[in-house]
């Protein structure tokens, strides 16, 4: 065994085409374009709030004769005199869906009950600020002001104040530039307690607080408190013009997709060829769907699981949730780098998780939200609504039964402050899961996963909380030295990898103390999984699984090598050099092939299945192993 990753999907990586609209294709993608479908086919069934913005999407002739004049509303709303109503305009715009340079979200407060608004750094065209500065991406910022003075060629003069639009594009990359410099990068910017900064909303430099006008006085978390205090000092008189310039490329950015084809085209030039290596534009039903799950995604999932999520399947994962909880609950008591006091609140946290698997206990009411035949304006009342909604819960006790996404998304989720685990009808299907299939690859699949995600709450960040979802330390400090031994040795693990797409580009590789908490995530994940198959088998009275085939693969293979396989299964992938470069940059996780095959050289038993002999690619010696759960 010398690559676990391209056993399973080495042929399909070597003659599967990406599919033109995208950067990327694999085992996820396959379940979320038919969740697409899905969803398309309850959307244009017409009925409810989703029915009525997908039609308004898909009128292209009304669209299209609305023409640029749709986005007047919100170009005027930046026509000020003063920095002030400038700041108070961004807000207003915020709220009909507009991104500002601040932004926020309401969540449970991370040492209380209430449900505060956190503060976080925003204000950028491109994905990330170290696009703004690293050599790596030179050539993507010069293109990306090509763009900007492209796309501002869709715009009266007026607003661009007479300048032409390479010379307003210039200023506003020059702004943007200076954004970035201030933005906190992505290693700092997810230490839970470096951004966990409480304060009080009128505390605030006044133009911040303009910025974030509508908020209700009283507690807010400032999470980049230095970008915060910087922003307030970019904002001035003399650099009015600037930031009207920059605020109506960001409204014409962001409206891009609900404007005239031409300019959602122009617009896929950018954000779809270069930064993700797409060639053809998505079609136009899959952006409705898109928009109308942003929107009203809860009043969708209501059909989406009468039609597509059996209650049996419901049963079935709340069952493998119990297996993984009693495997890691077996895992931490026999933890030989930990202390007693501290496995002791280990497994206090653990007995205080809850899951939600499918869809929610108490669907959202969307009472009071209308759609017309005005597509600009429909997006613009869908976000006021959301906008107001999320306000509305501020200063009371948050939610604990609340999701955080839709039952028809295809992906799986730990939330720190109010420690659950949210499982989506829609990825409770093969491969990641099917109640029919044999259990070997149930828990090499989607219970790894579940597995990685109660992982979450033991991650660098995810330890940080208590099992109440506040951040509270319950380590000894031996033992909190002890674990950043251990997560160091698999930030070297992972640091400097370049994924095979991008190999000769003179690309960093991963960033590992980046990639951190979702690399102890999937070691947990797995090695539990594995744990969790075993004392499946023992209630079950299984002493011996017989070999049976997997998949396309020839040959028989145990029950434990199923599992392996079926875990190298969902992480098949295949991305184009440009999103596998744009992803190093901003997803908190390795590329696929190293999340398959590091983490599986670090699980003992994956040497037993497969009797992995030293010298082989995949070896670790034991004594370098990673084990932290």
């Amino acid at each position: 065994m010398n690559d676990l990753f391209a056993l399973v999907n080495g042929e399909w990586a070597a003659t599967h085409e990406i599919p033109a609209d995208r950067g990327i294709d694999g085992a996820f993608y396959v379940l979320r374009d038919k969740s697409e479908e899905d969803v398309r086919a309850i959307l244009e069934a017409g009925a409810g709030l989703g029915g009525d913005i997908y039609q308004s999407f898909m009128d292209v002739d009304a669209v299209n004769t609305a023409g640029m004049e749709a986005l007047a509303p919100d170009l005027e709303k930046i026509e000020v005199a003063t920095v002030e109503e400038f700041a108070k305009a961004l807000a207003e715009l915020d709220r009909a869906g507009i991104g500002g340079p601040l932004a926020f979200w309401v969540e449970k407060d991370s040492q209380g009950e209430d449900s505060v608004a956190y503060l976080v750094q925003s204000g950028l065209g491109l994905p990330d600020e170290a696009y703004y500065r690293e050599e790596e991406h030179k050539e993507t910022l010069e293109k990306y002001r090509a763009h900007v003075a492209t796309m501002l060629g869709f715009l009266e003069p007026k607003y661009l104040q007479g300048l032409t639009p390479e010379i307003a594009a210039e200023r506003i990359v020059n702004l943007e530039t200076h954004l970035a410099a201030s933005h906190w990068d992505v290693v700092k910017a997810r230490d839970a307690v470096a951004t966990y900064n409480p304060t009080e909303l009128a505390d605030l430099p006044p133009l911040v607080q303009l910025l974030l006008d509508g908020l209700p006085d009283g507690k807010v978390v400032d999470m980049m408190p230095s970008y915060t205090a910087d922003l307030d000092g970019m904002l001035r008189r003399e650099t009015l013009a600037d930031w009207q310039l920059w605020a109506a490329w960001t409204i014409l950015r962001s409206r891009a997709g609900v404007l005239p084809e031409e300019v959602g085209k122009a617009n896929f030039e950018f954000y779809g060829k270069h930064l993700s290596g797409a060639t053809e534009q998505r079609d136009r039903w899959k952006r409705g769907v898109g928009l109308a799950e942003s929107l009203v995604g809860e009043d969708i999932g209501r059909s989406y699981v009468e039609k597509h999520f059996p209650p049996s399947s419901k049963d079935t994962m709340l069952e493998l949730v119990q297996y993984l909880i009693r495997a890691y609950r077996e895992r931490i008591s026999k933890l030989a780098w930990m202390s007693e006091p501290t496995k002791d609140k280990a497994q206090e946290k653990l007995a205080q998780f809850t899951s939600k698997i499918g869809y929610p206990d108490r669907w959202r009411s969307y009472q009071g939200l209308e759609f017309g035949p005005n597509l600009l304006e429909n997006v613009r009342r869908g976000a006021r609504y959301e906008h107001d909604y999320q306000l509305s819960k501020i200063g009371k006790p948050a939610d604990r039964g609340e999701w955080v996404t839709s039952p028809q998304t295809v992906n799986a989720f730990y939330n720190p402050v109010v420690n659950d685990i949210t499982f989506p009808a829609a990825i409770l299907q093969p491969p990641f899961f099917d109640p029919e299939a044999d259990a070997a690859e149930n828990f090499g699949a989607i219970g790894a996963v579940i597995g990685h995600e109660i992982g979450h709450g033991f991650d660098d960040q995810g330890s940080r909380y208590d099992g109440l979802g506040n951040l509270n330390s319950w380590w000894t400090d031996e033992d909190r030295a002890n674990f950043e031994a251990l997560t160091g040795k698999l930030v070297e693990q992972f640091d400097g990898l370049v994924p095979a797409v991008l190999e000769g580009t003179g690309s960093k590789g991963v960033n590992g103390a980046f990639t951190l908490g979702e690399s102890i995530g999937d070691l947990g994940g797995l090695g539990i999984a594995v744990v969790a198959y075993q004392m499946y088998l023992e209630d079950k009275g299984i002493a011996d699984v017989e070999p049976q085939a997997f998949g396309d693969l020839e040959g028989e293979y145990t029950g434990f090598q199923r599992l392996f396989l079926a875990w190298a299964r969902v992480w098949r992938s295949k991305a184009r050099p440009e999103m596998a470069a744009q992803l190093l940059a901003i997803d908190p996780h390795a590329p696929n092939e190293f999340r398959c095959n590091v983490i599986a050289s670090n699980v003992d038993e994956f040497y037993d299945a497969f009797d992995v002999p030293e010298g082989s690619a995949m070896w670790i010696a034991p004594e370098d192993r990673v084990t932290i759960w």
